[in-house]
């Protein structure tokens, strides 16, 4: 292969992708008028579907990076039986229809589920409630977390750590002043994808919450009552506010504003 073949089939087949995933969203956009989008916006409806959302996704990612990050250290740094089990079971969200996981939230989290009929008497609802769409979110993006965190973790030298042990630090102190600075950028990276996931899950939502309804299941409403051209102004203003919110958590995840360091370009 002579020397400028080969990166030009890397910007060919990079182009072909980005085209695949452009297209749609510039037809969506361009089947919307700026009228529409104004009316999406101020449609009180919908504004507060796509606040629902934000604020949920936002919710979720703090959650998941919360639990997620100890069981990511633990499958990093620890060998033990079931390991792989574990890893497993971690990534089956990612493999599952996510209707199928609605189903499965249901029996658990669901009126008469294992928690959801217990918790219920003490003021804990999941079904059709704000807590159940963050439940539903949290089964879905979990992995993502999880994943990223891990690989964070598993970057880092250990022998830094095993230095830091030496100097009299306990396992607590070399995880909080080590590992978890070393690592915050994988961490906050994972935040980022389980907000991005979030913010678009639908099928799990929609079946263990379907009200209050998060942007996805109105726009989807929308569709069904309204047609196609007043969904897509809904879907424009769903994909401008996550768009926003997915660049300034992407910059952050970069470290490009908290690090104020610019990262080398390759």
């Amino acid at each position: 292969m002579t020397r400028g073949l080969f990166p030009a089939l890397l910007w060919v087949a990079s182009g072909v992708l980005l085209g695949f995933i452009l297209l749609p969203v510039l037809g969506l956009v361009t089947a919307t008028s700026p009228g529409g989008l104004r009316d999406a916006a101020v449609n009180e409806e919908i504004r507060d579907a796509v606040l629902l959302s934000v604020q949920d996704a936002a919710i979720t990612a703090v959650i998941a990076t919360v639990l997620g990050v100890p069981l990511a250290c633990l499958l990093a740094r620890r060998r033990f039986p079931g390991h792989a089990l574990v890893q497993a079971i971690v990534d089956l969200p990612l493999a599952i229809p996510h209707t199928v996981a609605g189903i499965a939230l249901l029996f658990v989290f669901g009126r008469t589920g294992w928690l959801g009929a217990p918790l219920q008497p003490v003021g804990l609802s999941f079904y059709g409630t704000q807590a159940g769409i963050i439940v539903a979110m949290l089964f879905v993006s979990a992995p993502f977390a999880v994943n990223s965190a891990r690989v964070a973790f598993e970057a880092l030298d250990p022998n830094v750590e095993r230095a830091a042990r030496s100097l009299g630090a306990s396992p607590g102190q070399t995880f909080r002043r080590v590992s978890l600075p070393l690592a915050w950028r994988g961490i906050l990276t994972g935040a980022v994808l389980v907000y991005a996931r979030s913010i678009s899950e639908f099928g799990a939502v929609v079946i263990l919450a379907y009200y209050p309804a998060t942007a996805p299941v109105a726009i989807y409403n929308l569709f069904l009552s309204a047609g196609l051209a007043e969904s897509a102004s809904a879907a424009v203003l769903l994909l401008l506010v996550a768009l926003a919110t997915f660049l300034v958590l992407r910059t952050l995840a970069s470290g490009w504003l908290v690090a104020g360091t610019t990262r080398p370009r390759r």
